[in-house]
């Protein structure tokens, strides 16, 4: 197995898009949860990550990136799907908080995985600049989008708007998972 760098970058750019167009959704989504529960997402998130940097020696390598990197995005797509199909209530706010902390758990675990498969500054540079820059774009997309449902299909409610941009989510998400799958090709 081997990276192919140009669809590598391709796939960083859909999954930084996704976080910059999710970023301002999740406010509304994990409305019902309390304070308590961050709480112990956080506890959860610190403990996990203890866990897996203990497996560091047998995770860094070109396989298990790919197949955690498979894994986070299958988490998140089955999140935006769930979300889509069962909608706003108490449990889904829970079920998404929950999918999205578990991938948050291999975070250090991917930055360390990819300063080791892209040893080149320049390489790193090309990668950082293109998550930044999808972000961004993420962050205005999603801006335009609940400006454009509010103005020019008088959509104002919060939850409403939320749930019309995880079917942006879905697309993005769809193609960030096709360049992943293409990015490790043998």
């Amino acid at each position: 197995m081997k990276i192919q760098t140009r669809e590598f970058l391709k796939y960083k750019f859909f999954n930084s898009l996704f976080l910059g167009i999710s970023v301002g959704s999740i406010f509304t989504l994990y409305a019902p949860l309390q304070p308590s529960v961050y709480s112990l997402g956080g506890i959860f998130l610190a403990l996990a990550m203890l866990v897996v940097a203990k497996f560091y020696s047998k995770l860094l390598n070109l396989k298990a990136f790919f197949l955690i990197s498979l894994l986070v995005e299958v988490v998140i797509l089955l999140a935006v799907v769930y979300f889509l199909l069962v909608s706003y209530s108490y449990t889904t706010a829970l079920l998404v908080y929950l999918g999205y902390q578990f991938t948050f758990v291999f975070g250090s675990y991917l930055w360390r995985a990819e300063t080791l498969f892209f040893p080149r500054a320049e390489l790193l540079s090309m990668i950082d600049v293109v998550k930044q820059k999808a972000y961004l774009v993420g962050m205005v997309l999603s801006f335009v989008f609940y400006k454009a449902l509010e103005y020019l299909y008088n959509i104002s409610d919060k939850q409403a708007q939320v749930y019309a941009i995880h079917f942006v989510l879905l697309l993005c998400e769809l193609l960030t998972l096709f360049y992943l799958v293409k990015a490790f090709r043998r």
